[in-house]
């Protein structure tokens, strides 16, 4: 993968990010167009913006793993250790970049995947699941996911993530009670099971058993781990850099194959538009509990339910740092999970680009007052939103 050239950030930026208790990074899932984060990592990174936390789901949980569970000289290299492994089957393979032979060659890319698996993630199973015996992890998903943890055990330390350099914290789903689970490293002790659960995606993958409990991927409850970082960390000041893969906004389809590319696209983006809206309310709400309990009399503000009102009514500054990939690969509805190594390159390259032109244009002066406390930037090219093309 060939690198950008280096941006930097002027030093009245980096000081005033330099203020938060905490840099959070928060990554959403989707497959294949996980090697976008892993671009922008790489950007965040040259301008000197490192993570005390991240969040993540499904991919967005497995490059996380991959963050915390390396010193920070070999993130970026482990990254993309990761990233060439599972590209690996089609790195040979002559490539087009562009027009219908691009969008071929990317469909059969996919085609492969769902016939061969991917190298160090995946391997179809010997029988079809109808075929196995019922209750048998076998009889629960198309493919076997052993590949990852051995891969997972290579390139993570675990060791590392629980020594809590970096809090980790990934998102699930309890498959019998449907309540959304995270697993956190200040709270419970993180392997590879723990990152695998996350990424769970049925039918594909089948349920993870973590001490007599059943997971699935936690982007079938909400693709995005913000609501979990906001509510976790209110009190304290934090930058959160939350970079999304999917998005909401796209063209009238004008075919069944853009239908279901949209349906995907709205699907796994729209829980990060609810959680706009959720803190935005949350935070009215606190602001205005803030000054009502502001107009009690003094003799009542050493009330124990007063002083606990007190607590929930104020919060640390938060700055929301949003990345949203638009960059357009061919791969149509079957994007996240396309895992060519010229689709995996320009994934890359678009992410390491994007943090790029942020600081060429001083994208950071452009920002948006959420809620009280609440500062949100955008820092998506706007250039980019014209390759959200048709195939």
């Amino acid at each position: 993968m060939m690198k950008a050239k280096t941006s930097k950030l002027p030093p009245q930026v980096v000081d005033s990010l330099a203020r938060f208790d905490h840099t959070v990074f928060v990554l959403q899932g989707g497959g294949a167009l996980g090697a976008y984060q892993a671009g922008v990592f790489e950007g965040f990174v040259e301008i000197g913006i490192a993570p005390d936390w991240i969040a993540g789901i499904s991919i967005g949980a497995i490059n996380a793993a991959l963050i915390a569970g390396n010193p920070p000289e070999k993130r970026v290299e482990r990254l993309r250790e990761f990233w060439e492994r599972v590209s690996a089957r089609t790195s040979l393979i002559p490539q087009a970049t562009a027009g219908a032979t691009r969008s071929w060659f990317n469909a059969w890319s996919a085609a492969s995947v769902i016939t061969f698996g991917v190298p160090g993630f995946f391997v179809p199973r010997a029988l079809p699941p109808f075929m196995a015996v019922h209750g048998t992890p076998d009889a629960l998903s198309f493919y076997d996911t052993h590949p990852l943890k051995r891969t997972l055990e290579e390139l993570v330390d675990f060791d590392l993530i629980n020594r809590r350099d970096i809090r980790l914290s990934l998102g699930a789903v309890n498959v019998c009670s449907g309540e959304s689970v995270y697993f956190d490293n200040t709270k419970t002790r993180i392997g590879p099971e723990h990152v695998m659960a996350s990424g769970a995606l049925p039918p594909g993958f089948p349920p993870v058993l973590i001490e007599g409990q059943w997971y699935w991927d936690g982007g079938i409850s909400s693709n995005t781990p913000m609501w979990y970082v906001v509510d976790e960390a209110y009190r304290e000041s934090a930058l959160v850099l939350q970079v999304d893969v999917f998005t909401g906004s796209g063209h009238f389809p004008e075919n069944l194959q853009q239908v279901q590319e949209r349906l995907k696209d709205i699907q796994y983006a729209s829980k990060a538009r609810f959680s706009s809206a959720h803190i935005k309310k949350t935070e009215e709400l606190r602001t205005a509990l803030r000054r009502l309990l502001d107009k009690l009399p003094e003799a009542m503000r050493d009330d124990p339910d007063a002083q606990r009102l007190a607590a929930v009514s104020t919060r640390g500054a938060v700055a929301l740092v949003h990345m949203t990939n638009r960059h357009n690969t061919g791969s149509s509805d079957f994007k996240d999970y396309e895992f060519s190594r010229a689709t995996i390159d320009e994934l890359w390259q678009g992410g390491l680009g994007d943090v790029h032109d942020a600081v060429a244009r001083k994208a950071w002066e452009d920002v948006v007052e959420l809620a009280y406390g609440i500062r949100v930037f955008d820092l998506t090219p706007v250039e980019s939103q014209h390759q959200e093309k048709a195939p």
